[in-house]
């Protein structure tokens, strides 16, 4: 009877498994547009739900362990509802990163001990999902942690490299390596185990301090796919089913990202991480493509505003520094202001704006500004010949010819907006500081190119004004 009951609930379990992992499937689908990911995220959060039921119930029936159990996801769950209300859109790449790193110390942290807990006995496949959870879970949070302390500008944002930086990577991984091989095959010994965690924490350090902040959402995609591996390598150590679908789609996803977003940015993963962008800025007059003696021609908001109100279509691209100024709703006022007097309007949004993919999607959103005028790079750019000003704000590099003209930039080949095939560009900016990648834009010195500077929002509600009192 006792035995028949404990079947039933097993095969409970299995059957609650089935369905959450299911929901964490549509969930990924329903994030695949602006329109579904609502409703994507509560479906994975149903999901989730299920799983964490069913894993009290199915896997840990003692009453103690229940309650730990409990506390632990009503703690969790309170830090990540207060962090995700809190945070601001500017620092989700941070926030990402923390819960990365998290994550990744979560798994390797499991797998230590369940390796302490080992008695003896050689290499299992339990022992190499050990070692595997350990060394990749260590390096997620590691490299993590550097990632947080770039993007919250707790240290430099840029390149950090040394002379022989790739060859110290190498020994790094080669003693991650070898002390995967001698836990694996002798887990009772504590010196191995040691050097493996210590050599996985510095060689995450180690990965991620070379990268600049223009690649760090590239970096943060591919540490969460680390992430998800590391979890599924510990659901074998903890023989948990639900544990390890849930990591290989985190993994699988994680990987997929860093992928399309490698492409967005033409460039291959190899240069993402290896290649150092960003760490050698160029001066306003040192770049390639811009004459001796060129000049930067600024406007006034009356005169842009003006330029603007009798136009008759306008193309807005917004960049990370409308995010950081927070006047999502201040573009919103100009483009009634502009549609108001007839003005056909719409924006282009290049795959890396910001600094997370559907970043600047999702600002603008939170404006109520219709999904219908977001158009994407090839959409955009189909547009610009017809266009009478372009607007961009805050953005540098996404719009940069030479990405198109100069094969020594670090940004050549990837695929920009092409801002400088419309009538007029304008630029909100505060400086004539370079972008993330350092390099200085020819089109500021464009005959064609007005700038407008200051704060973003506060040249924007200038333009609002200059637009309705025209």
């Amino acid at each position: 009877m006792i035995l028949a009951a404990l079947a039933a609930r097993q095969v409970a379990v299995d059957i609650a498994y089935l369905v959450a992992a299911s929901l964490f499937i549509l969930g990924l689908r329903g994030l695949a547009s602006p329109r579904s990911a609502r409703r994507g995220n509560l479906t994975a959060a149903v999901g989730m739900v299920i799983a964490i039921a069913a894993s009290l119930v199915g896997e840990h029936p003692s009453a103690g362990v229940v309650e730990l159990a409990v506390a632990a996801v009503v703690v969790g769950a309170v830090i990540g509802a207060v962090s995700a209300r809190r945070v601001r859109m500017t620092a989700m790449p941070q926030m990402v990163a923390a819960f990365n790193g998290v994550g990744g110390g979560a798994a390797s942290t499991v797998a230590i001990v369940s390796v302490l807990a080992t008695r003896g006995g050689g290499a299992t496949l339990a022992s190499v999902a050990s070692v595997l959870s350990v060394a990749i879970g260590a390096i997620s949070f590691a490299g993590s942690a550097i990632a947080f302390a770039k993007l919250q500008e707790l240290m430099t944002g840029r390149p950090i490299t040394y002379t022989a930086q790739q060859v110290v990577n190498a020994l790094l991984l080669l003693a991650v390596i070898g002390g995967m091989v001698a836990v694996a095959v002798g887990p009772t010994d504590r010196v191995a185990l040691g050097v493996l965690v210590a050599a996985a924490v510095v060689l995450g350090v180690a990965f991620v301090l070379p990268i600049g902040g223009a690649d760090m959402p590239v970096v943060i995609s591919l540490l969460n796919a680390f992430t998800g591996l590391a979890v599924a390598a510990t659901g074998f150590v903890v023989h948990s089913t639900v544990v390890i679908i849930g990591g290989t789609l985190v993994g699988a996803s994680g990987t997929l990202l860093t992928k399309l977003m490698s492409d967005a940015m033409g460039r291959s993963l190899a240069n993402v991480l290896f290649a150092a962008v960003g760490s050698a800025p160029k001066g306003a007059g040192g770049a390639e493509g811009i004459p001796e003696g060129a000049t930067v021609r600024s406007g006034t908001a009356d005169d842009i505003g003006t330029m603007l109100a009798y136009a008759s279509k306008v193309v807005i691209v917004p960049g990370y520094g409308l995010a950081v100024a927070q006047a999502q709703h201040t573009v919103r006022d100009l483009v009634r202001a502009l549609e108001g007097r007839g003005v056909e309007v719409s924006f282009g949004i290049h795959p890396v704006a910001g600094r997370m993919p559907g970043h600047m999607n999702v600002l603008l959103a939170e404006a109520d500004i219709p999904y219908e005028q977001l158009h994407d790079l090839e959409q955009a750019n189909d547009e610009f010949r017809t266009t009478d000003v372009v607007l961009v704000v805050g953005a540098n590099d996404v719009v940069n010819p030479a990405a198109r003209t100069q094969s020594s930039s670090p940004i050549y080949g990837m695929p920009i907006l092409n801002v400088d095939e419309a009538k007029t560009v304008v630029f909100l900016k505060r400086s004539m500081r370079p972008g993330f990648a350092g390099v200085d834009n020819p089109l500021f010195y464009n005959p064609k190119t007005v700038m407008l500077f200051g704060d973003a929002k506060a040249s924007l509600a200038a333009l609002v004004a200059a637009v309705k009192a025209a």
